[in-house]
């Protein structure tokens, strides 16, 4: 250590010991801490507050940019719920399974966005992360021209997954009039990934809030006062998506803050692209596996027979459960930011410390949120319709739901983690069998075969969700937090000399 480090180092070892607040000390000295130093009991309490003090600097803004993204399609849904249970379920189903897959697409390409501009802010290179989010954003643009195609002819995609012609056509409507917000979402991506891995969140709160505010607004007046109905419901959300859109853009283009990360449109955006893309494709197919079974389960309850009941209960509650998994994604994102700086920055203990911290304050919160959802469990179907069948329906799937929440406390932040790390191709291969091949062909031998329909479906989703949890947890557990660290520095090693080679190539030409 350095005369400096070793001084902050004295500086911590007496305020753990006078029991008084830990400094506020770089990682490094943290490091050298934790890995060289037997760690008392009575020091625990200091160093869990230091890394929740820097989780909930960037969980508070991310959870708040999570939830309030999310909550644009949920107040949408809203909306469509109180023209009629047909529109609602109409629309349910296209975003279920239209924007969902969308939805898990650009999320899971985001992911490679996290992890690579993590890791190289960690470790100081700041000038690539620039180059990285151009890429991500073409690679992202490429992917919506494609899934164009099936937003338009929705209606039969919808019939081919066995949803009757009148709910078809209702979902039709709605995903043409999303369209518009499958680009924006392409864009927005790949930018509020780039921020965060910068620990720029507060920014990112702000405009998601504002723009939340501002949908309300514009759904009401287009909805209820001029009555366009559905599809004046799903232009207004893609209108919504594109400020948001335009505000982000604004930030990285003239914000100082992203005067070391961003400067400026490059060509090197299009070359060297083939080694990042392999990286996206496996974040695309794990996250796309975990978002893609829920999203199943709601589609396939639409085969049940009454099935406009089976449908909105169902994704009513599915609903909740996404906001819950929203609130999780913000501290998941904390933690793949977490951890992929500490591994960029060579600091295995403190990343492995961090991970630790995030579960345990993660379980504790969805505790709390599984206790809030058994005491409203009625409450919570009527912010959706005044349907009284719909409203029992909700009921019976509550106990369910709040089992689901719970879960949500780990499953996503575990997630999070292989992100930051990198382990993407491995966790899709635990997400197809413990999802795919067990859970789903237990959810339909349940709904279909049993009396217990719906609720089936969901014992199948819950059995797949926690055998993903507890193999993700004994991942890991074993994980060699060292070894990490040279995969960190060997990926972003690959990804300079990709852009030095991009760059010999320009100046050739």
């Amino acid at each position: 250590m350095q005369s400096t480090g070793r001084d902050e180092y004295h500086t911590l070892l007496l305020g753990l010991e006078s029991h008084s607040r830990i400094p506020d000390l770089s990682s490094d000295v943290i490091e050298e801490f934790l890995a060289h130093k037997p760690v008392a009991a009575r020091w625990w309490t200091r160093l869990i507050a230091w890394e929740s003090r820097l989780l909930w600097i960037l969980s508070g803004a991310s959870i708040v940019v999570s939830v309030f993204n999310y909550m644009l399609s949920f107040a949408t849904l809203m909306f469509t719920g109180h023209l009629g249970a047909l529109e609602l379920a109409g629309a349910s189903v296209a975003s279920v399974g239209i924007q969902g897959l969308a939805y898990g697409i650009m999320l899971g390409m985001a992911s490679a966005v996290q992890t690579v501009c993590g890791q190289a802010y960690g470790a100081k290179k700041y000038s690539s992360m620039g180059i990285i989010c151009q890429r991500a954003i073409v690679l992202h643009l490429g992917a919506a021209i494609l899934l164009s195609f099936l937003y338009w002819f929705s209606g039969s995609a919808l019939k081919a997954m066995g949803q009757s012609e009148k709910i078809a056509e209702q979902g039709q409507i709605f995903a043409r009039g999303i369209i518009l917000q499958l680009y924006a979402f392409a864009i927005s991506c790949p930018m509020q990934r780039f921020l965060q891995a910068q620990n720029i969140v507060n920014p990112l709160a702000f405009m998601s809030v504002g723009v939340f505010l501002l949908h309300i607004l514009l759904t009401w007046l287009v909805v209820d006062v001029l009555d366009y109905g559905l599809i004046g419901a799903a232009l207004t959300l893609s209108l919504s998506w594109w400020v948001l859109v335009i505000l982000n853009a604004l930030y990285i283009v003239f914000s100082p803050k992203c005067k070391e990360t961003w400067c400026g449109f490059s060509i090197q955006a299009f070359q060297g692209i083939w080694p990042y893309f392999k990286l996206t494709v496996s974040s695309a197919v794990m996250l796309c596996l975990e978002i893609w079974y829920s999203q199943g389960l709601v589609l396939i309850s639409g085969l049940l027979s009454n099935p406009t009941i089976a449908l909105d209960s169902i994704s009513i509650c599915m609903n909740y459960l996404n906001w819950d998994m929203q609130f999780m994604l913000g501290l998941a994102a904390a933690a793949s930011v977490r951890v992929s700086n500490e591994l960029g920055a060579a600091h295995p203990s403190v990343a492995k410390f961090s991970v630790w911290v995030v579960n345990g304050t993660s379980i504790l919160i969805s505790i709390l949120f599984s206790a809030v959802v058994l005491i409203f469990r009625v409450g919570l179907s009527k912010a959706f319709t005044s349907d009284s069948e719909v409203i029992a329906a909700v009921s019976n799937l509550t106990p369910l739901l709040a089992i689901s929440v719970f879960l949500n406390g780990i499953q996503p932040i575990l997630s999070g983690v292989a992100i930051g790390s990198g382990w993407q191709a491995v966790v899709a291969y635990v997400n197809l069998a413990t999802y795919y091949i067990i859970g789903l062909p237990i959810g339909c031998v349940l709904g279909f075969k049993t009396s217990l329909g719906v609720a089936g479906i969901w014992w199948g989703m819950i059995i797949g969700v926690l055998l993903q949890t507890v193999t993700l947890i004994i991942l890991t557990a074993r994980t060699n937090w060292n070894a990490e660290v040279q995969n960190a520095i060997k990926r972003l090693q690959n990804s300079a000399n990709e852009e030095t080679s991009a760059l010999d190539l320009t100046n050739t030409a």
